[in-house]
């Protein structure tokens, strides 16, 4: 899969990715750190590429609906340090069919106790009244 993690992730994530058959690209080595969002977001859907992020502003899924991009996955933790990034992000990986995600909406909550993984795969018609959209937001 064609990823492209933003500059809010660790950069020891790439090398850990690119070893389970994936095709990473960062926003630092393309030369986009510091530019806006829809810059970033731009380059990840020219490029065809899954775009990885902490960045709340890409949870509006009115935006950034599934089905209308080359995906999406907003990563939330409780422990958001460097470390527990790369291990958490790794971990997901490693255990999820993560190219099965192409064109989805996903968002990975993990707190001391739970791991939550909420995939979106087409653009629900009703955003409000959605439960699995509903139940994932409310964790963001």
């Amino acid at each position: 899969m064609r990823i492209k993690l933003d500059e809010n992730l660790p950069a020891r994530l790439h090398p850990i990715i690119e070893k389970l058959d994936h095709d990473v690209d960062t926003v630092l080595h393309e030369g986009l750190a510091g530019r806006d969002d829809q810059a970033v977001w731009n380059a990840a859907q020219q490029a065809k590429r899954f775009f990885i992020t902490q960045d709340l502003d890409f949870s509006d899924m009115r935006r950034f609906a599934p089905g209308r991009h080359h995906g999406l996955m907003i990563v939330r933790l409780r422990d958001p340090s460097r470390r527990a990034l790369a291990q958490r992000i790794q971990a997901v990986f490693q255990t999820e069919d993560i190219e099965r995600w192409s064109g989805c909406f996903a968002a990975l909550l993990w707190s001391q106790i739970e791991r939550f993984v909420c995939v979106i795969r087409h653009n629900p018609r009703r955003l409000n009244n959605h439960p699995v959209l509903n139940s994932c937001l409310n964790r963001l």
